[in-house]
């Protein structure tokens, strides 16, 4: 499976290094493979999500200050009636907002399902080098330096941190369209954006996994 890389240069494993790779190690170079297409996936909706959450506090925000003037104008039929409109447009607008990003949390939540069928995955490469070698396992890596057990481990690593944040993206959907504190607000906002559990150490994870499988280029 070739994958493109991030940047403006893509950059694919050589055709001889692709057809001399078989059995687990075919497996493991997709799985690296696809972890880093996941990734790209969930980058792409976690920037649409960032970009329909801003959309839902400003207009949550419009939403509360036209509530205080219809209370503040009640008396002036003309305005009420007019204030009345804009704040049914406004809460139309908030709903439709709330559906996208919640369209965009599904989509999330299946991929990170899909990262959870490649731990599984991992796990039965080992399960399988176990039969086949026994306890020890393989006594020479599938490709440069790794054991196989480190293949697993990454990918659970990877899925731990993506299953958290998925958690956190879940929890700012609930809360962000009924919040009318600006501070909690913009810390919601913060959050979604720069995304504390998927930090560098999960960038990290995934370059030495590309570069183990000869994914990047050493």
């Amino acid at each position: 499976m070739e994958v493109g890389l991030q940047g403006s240069e893509t950059t694919t494993p050589g055709r001889k290094f692709q057809s001399a790779v078989t059995g687990s190690a075919r497996k493991v170079k997709d799985n690296a493979a696809d972890w880093h297409n996941l990734i790209l996936k969930w980058d792409r909706m976690n920037d649409e999500g960032s970009t329909m959450a801003n959309k839902i506090v400003n207009l949550g925000f419009n939403k509360s200050s036209q509530k205080e003037m219809q209370v503040m104008m009640a008396d002036q039929d003309t305005s009420a009636s007019s204030n009345s409109e804009n704040a049914f447009e406004n809460s139309r607008e908030l709903e439709e907002e709330c559906d996208k990003l919640l369209s965009v949390v599904d989509k999330m939540t299946r991929i990170v399902s899909k990262m959870e069928k490649l731990v599984s995955s991992e796990k039965g490469i080992i399960d399988l080098e176990t039969f086949q070698y026994g306890t020890g396992g393989r006594q020479t890596p599938l490709f440069q330096t790794w054991p196989t057990s480190q293949f697993a481990d990454v990918s659970s690593k990877l899925y731990e941190a993506y299953k958290q944040e998925l958690t956190l993206k879940q929890a700012i959907l609930q809360e962000l369209a009924h919040t009318t504190n600006p501070d909690l607000s913009m810390v919601y906002l913060s959050c979604w954006l720069y995304q504390p559990y998927t930090d560098d150490r999960a960038k990290l994870l995934l370059e030495g996994l590309l570069l183990e499988t000869g994914h990047r280029p050493i």
